[in-house]
């Protein structure tokens, strides 16, 4: 997964409301003869860092590095807090301790894998002025070795609006953008940030939107980048996945992947660390929200506040890669309706067709050539009897099936659609792509489908033909 090597060793800045989580496991055996409540035998115990903390571990275990600015208590709390940042040899730590407030402490109880009760020991109360000066200095001093910052906000009163705002303008001043995971109903303060990644409910109580559909959160997106000035919208919807909104560009939805959920604690955590070292990375926004999603995806299986690392996003996208080769492969109807789709998202949608039988490099470059001539490519594939009646009896090498499985699995072909024809002039009839791709050994009124893709205002495009590259020649070298 060479995108993926984007993700490491960057360096994120993190300032927000740090937690210490401490998970109290144990099994259920009776019911307590004092009240009717469960008798909950304690086997062990366990403390982790959440909320910032925890978007810092994600940070970590996908690879890269860590400046962490937050607040913690004069208390036993606080000390463990601090011990397990001193852990993480990733992690340069800037906290600050507040004797006035305690460090927040969440402590879960747990038996057989479901939680029985959750205690929370804080304060919430905005920070003194003292401190917060404290705060952005420490911020300022970080600020020109972060690629990219990262405001946690649990609304336990580090980010007040004079800390989110400053932060934002000195971001700004070093043009450095500025990621939140926010919290609350009121998103003024977060105005000139790049990305904000709300939850359904979030996005739906800054908004007043009642956000049921992808369709509500992109509307709800759009008021907020709008309203706030903000880039982009990255929106978590649960079982429905994530909406990427950006300014001035369509939506992009990514469903979620399917696994069971355990336990959605942290789940934002992740979503946002996955996010930001993508964008670190040189990666586009909409990669970055689709490594977001699966990153997510998985760490929702988990129990308790978990990360998910490197290896395991590497192996999740082998697997979802495979399972989208499946599902590009359509029929006639499905590739005309994705083609409609793309449109209406504002996307150029191209088409090139061909037997690719034992893929050479010829062909990719062919097919290079048409992605990079449009936003979305529909690939052509000539079936079995097809393929006979144009190369001979002894044609395929592959049958269809496979040939299909290979193209659908590269990343610049989105679509594959087989016809029986001897041409694709339905195929194009249907997808009406605005650009039309073969080889350059084709004159353009050899070209199949060329009058019609020119008569609806769309391009055709001969690629540069890859020389001594021939299916038909590898096979007679094997033969002889």
């Amino acid at each position: 997964m060479p995108l993926l090597d984007n993700l490491t060793g960057h360096r994120i800045l993190c300032v927000g409301d740090l937690m210490l989580d401490r998970y109290i496991y144990g099994q259920v055996e009776r019911i307590s003869p004092e009240a009717p409540i469960p008798v909950l035998r304690t086997q062990r115990e366990a403390v982790t860092l959440g909320g910032g903390g925890n978007v810092v571990r994600n940070v970590v275990a996908l690879g890269g590095q860590v400046d962490i600015v937050g607040v913690v208590g004069q208390d036993q709390a606080g000390y463990d807090l601090e011990k397990q940042v001193s852990s993480l040899p990733q992690v340069t730590s800037y906290l600050l301790t507040d004797n006035s407030r305690p460090t927040t402490l969440k402590t879960r109880f747990v038996a057989d894998g479901q939680q029985l009760l959750r205690t929370d020991h804080e304060i919430s109360y905005p920070l003194s002025p003292h401190m917060e000066k404290q705060i952005l200095m420490r911020v300022k001093g970080s600020l020109d070795s972060a690629a990219i910052l990262i405001l946690s906000d649990y609304a336990k009163g580090v980010l007040t609006d004079f800390v989110v705002k400053e932060i934002i303008q000195m971001a700004a001043d070093k043009e450095r953008r500025v990621l939140i995971d926010p919290k609350g109903r009121n998103f003024c303060r977060y105005h000139g940030a790049y990305m904000l990644t709300p939850n359904r409910r979030e996005l739906s109580e800054s908004t007043g939107i009642a956000v049921r559909t992808v369709q509500e959160a992109e509307m709800a997106a759009r008021q907020l980048i709008e309203e706030h000035k903000l880039q982009g919208i990255l929106a978590k919807l649960g079982s429905d996945g994530v909406c990427l909104v950006m300014k001035n560009q369509p939506a992009q939805h990514f469903h979620a992947t399917a696994h069971e959920v355990y336990d959605v604690s942290g789940a934002g955590d992740t979503v946002v660390a996955a996010m930001s070292l993508a964008l670190a990375g040189g990666l586009s926004p909409a990669y970055g929200a689709e490594l977001a999603n699966i990153a997510g995806s998985i760490v929702v299986g988990k129990i308790g506040t978990a990360v998910v690392t490197h290896e395991e996003l590497a192996r999740e996208l082998v697997r979802d890669q495979a399972y989208q080769s499946e599902e590009k492969i359509v029929p006639l109807a499905g590739a005309a309706e994705m083609a409609e789709r793309w449109r209406k998202q504002g996307l150029k949608v191209g088409f090139t067709n061909g037997v690719f039988d034992l893929l050479h490099p010829g062909h990719l470059s062919l097919i290079r050539q048409a992605r990079a001539g449009c936003d979305r490519l529909i690939v052509g594939l000539n079936s079995d009897a097809s393929t006979k009646r144009l190369k001979g009896e002894t044609r395929p090498i592959q049958n269809e099936s496979a040939r299909a499985m290979v193209l659908a699995s590269l990343a610049d072909v989105d679509a594959v659609a087989i016809f029986n024809e001897d041409t694709p002039l339905n195929l194009i009839k249907a997808t009406r792509p605005a650009v039309l791709i073969k080889g350059a050994d084709y004159s353009l009124d050899k070209v199949v489908g060329a009058d019609l893709v020119a008569g609806w205002g769309g391009q055709v495009i001969l690629a540069t033909i890859v020389e001594g590259q021939s299916t038909t020649a590898t096979i007679a070298k094997l033969r002889h």
